[in-house]
C-alpha cells in the first residue's frame, strides 16, 4: 500500500510540473507567453467594474530572422476596453522588423473597461505573426483573459480585479501565479488511483 502511495505522489508531481510549464504558445518560428495581472493566460474568473484597471503582459521570443507583428484585439463587435498605458492601442499593430533569431521582448499594457459593454464577458485576445519570408508565415493567437464586466463604477480602492466566488483562488490573498490545468491533473490523478486500487 505504501508503494502505491509513493507511485501516486510521483505521478501527481510529474503531471503538475508538466502542466505548470505549458503556459506558452509555440510554433517553429517563435514562442509567445502572456499574463493578465501576473496570472498565465488564459485567465478566467476575473470580474471587473467600469474603469477598473488591469494589466496585460506579453513576451515574445523569435526562433527566426525576419519580422514579427502583434496586436491586442477584441473579438466582439463592441469595444469594451481602452488602453490607459501601453505600447499600442487595441487593434493597432506593433511591428518589429529585421529581428534576429533569439530576439526577445516584453510588452505591458494597462487596460480598463470603458463602460460600452457591461453585464457580460469581454475577452481580450492576442495575435502574433512571424514572417520568415514574404510567403513563409506562422501565426499564434489566443485569449489572454476573459473578464466579466459589471455595470458598476470602480471605486479605486483595490488594485486587482475581484475573483468569482466559485473560483478556487477567491480568497483575501493576492492572485495566484499558478497555471491553468490543475483540474486536468486532478482528473488524471483520480484515474491513476482507480487503476491502482483495482490492481490490489
Amino acid at each position: 500500500m505504501n508503494k502505491n502511495i509513493v507511485r501516486i505522489v510521483l505521478i501527481a508531481s510529474i503531471l503538475l510540473i508538466s502542466i505548470s510549464n505549458c503556459t506558452a504558445a509555440e510554433n517553429e518560428f517563435g514562442i509567445v507567453y502572456a499574463w493578465s495581472n501576473d496570472e498565465p493566460a488564459t485567465v478566467e474568473g476575473m470580474i471587473l467594474k467600469i474603469n477598473e484597471p488591469f494589466t496585460v503582459k506579453v513576451t515574445i521570443e523569435s526562433k527566426i530572422d525576419g519580422d514579427i507583428c502583434l496586436r491586442l484585439y477584441e473579438p466582439g463587435v463592441t469595444n469594451a476596453y481602452e488602453v490607459v498605458e501601453g505600447p499600442s492601442e487595441i487593434d493597432e499593430f506593433i511591428k518589429n522588423l529585421n529581428i534576429e533569431s533569439g530576439w526577445k521582448t516584453t510588452y505591458i499594457w494597462k487596460l480598463k473597461p470603458n463602460g460600452d459593454w457591461t453585464n457580460g464577458n469581454a475577452p481580450i485576445n492576442l495575435f502574433v505573426q512571424f514572417n520568415k519570408a514574404h510567403d513563409d508565415v506562422r501565426m499564434i493567437q489566443f485569449t489572454i483573459a476573459n473578464p466579466h464586466i459589471l455595470d458598476e463604477q470602480y471605486s479605486g480602492f483595490n488594485i486587482f480585479p475581484t475573483r468569482t466566488a466559485t473560483d478556487p483562488s477567491s480568497t483575501d490573498q493576492p492572485p495566484s501565479q499558478g497555471s491553468p490545468g490543475f483540474g486536468v491533473a486532478g482528473a488524471l490523478l483520480g484515474i491513476a488511483l482507480v487503476v491502482m486500487t483495482r490492481r490490489n
